[in-house]
């Protein structure tokens, strides 16, 4: 078994909670900390999940929204299973089907008889 550490991100709940509902309002409160980002920059950042994130940028969010990254970031455990998985190598040619006409059929390869 596997484990992923995935994570949520809250900025847009955060801003909702604030009264900021438009991420263009977000662009000046950032200039104004030395943070400069174009509106499609900011957007991004508010809408999607962020996979880098500069330490400033979020410093800067934090000390806006009066916040710890705890707050912005939620992490979680994900386990996978690696049980199960199809590798496609089970040995046994399956017969056509009539949709496959022009696909070829798997080989099967047996070791010679000596």
């Amino acid at each position: 078994m596997t484990k992923t550490v995935a994570y949520h991100w809250h900025l847009r709940k955060i801003m909702g909670e604030h009264g900021m509902f438009a991420t263009t309002d977000l662009v000046p409160l950032l200039a104004d900390r030395g943070v400069v980002m174009t509106s499609s920059q900011v957007y991004r950042v508010v809408s999607g999940t962020p996979e880098r994130m500069n330490m400033r940028l979020l410093a800067a969010l934090c000390d806006i929204f009066g916040c710890t990254p705890s707050d912005l970031i939620e992490t979680y455990v994900e386990s996978a299973s690696r049980r199960g998985r199809k590798t496609g190598t089970t040995g046994k040619a399956k017969p056509p089907t009539s949709g496959s006409k022009n696909r070829p059929t798997r080989a099967v390869i047996t070791p010679a008889d000596d």
